[in-house]
């Protein structure tokens, strides 16, 4: 279980209309974290409510400095938005203990859609110098909602952002251009995170084409540590299956080890 603190915001940045980027001092959060890691975010500055926190991804560690993206969505996310710097943000995590698992690779397919692109920069970050080459393919619905191009483009060797009305760059689901790029160069692995019908294109695609696969599921997630029970998934193990919890036993799964 990660460490609660209550983490001064330093930086805010709208990057898109409803799409936010803050950074945060969290030294003790930062000093444990790991790709595919998040967090449990009190929204509320008084009272509680909502009584919830919200589950937000990771996007960058720098030394003491946490940085994570969110849309709006909600009221919880509203009210997140309203905050300025100079606040202190009540932040509970590292959470996960699911995370990527990073090893020396020749070459690997980065794939993420909408806001599941955000904990895939600090997975990139990670696998500079361990991996020979990296492709990263980034989908959006429309060009309004393109972020961080910048800054994946520093940590690939080939980005492809595709959207799904061809409003920018590419037309259509990334997924089709990783594809096309495998026919060419088998990945050793792919990494994945984003909406669920993106997440079981790649997951059925890599278990048809025997491609080793980690997958990032975003689950409605009440308490992150295991204890709401709200975010079951199946698990499978062998001939076994059984329900366990993305809070606690992922957020990231094996392809082959989870029913999506």
């Amino acid at each position: 279980m990660g460490v609660k603190e209550n983490c001064k915001l330093i930086k805010k940045e709208e990057l898109v209309s409803g799409i936010y980027k803050y950074s945060v001092e969290a030294p003790e959060i930062a000093k444990s974290a790991k790709p595919g890691q998040f967090l449990e975010i009190r929204v509320t500055k008084e009272g509680v409510d909502p009584f919830l926190r919200r589950p937000i991804s990771i996007f960058n560690l720098d030394n003491e400095i946490v940085e994570f993206i969110f849309q709006v969505k909600g009221k919880g996310t509203e009210l997140l938005a309203k905050r300025e710097v100079g606040d202190n943000i009540d932040i509970m995590g590292p959470l996960g203990f699911g995370t990527f698992k990073i090893q020396e690779y020749e070459n690997v397919y980065i794939i993420g859609g909408g806001i599941g692109i955000y904990p895939l920069y600090e997975l990139a970050k990670e696998l500079q110098g361990k991996a020979k080459n990296i492709n990263v393919y980034l989908g959006f619905r429309n060009r309004s909602l393109v972020t961080c191009e910048k800054d994946f483009e520093k940590v690939s060797n080939k980005l492809t952002i595709a959207t799904d009305d061809g409003s920018y760059k590419e037309k259509g689901f990334a997924i089709n251009y990783l594809k096309e790029d495998a026919k060419i160069k088998k990945p050793d692995m792919i990494f994945a995170c984003g909406p669920l019908p993106m997440l079981k294109s790649v997951r059925e695609y890599a278990i048809k084409e025997n491609i080793p696969c980690q997958i990032s599921l975003e689950e409605r997630m009440g308490c992150g540590i295991g204890a709401c029970l709200g975010c079951a998934v199946k698990i499978i193990s062998g001939k076994e299956e059984r329900y366990g919890h993305v809070c606690k036993e992922g957020p990231v799964f094996n392809a082959t080890d989870v029913e999506i």
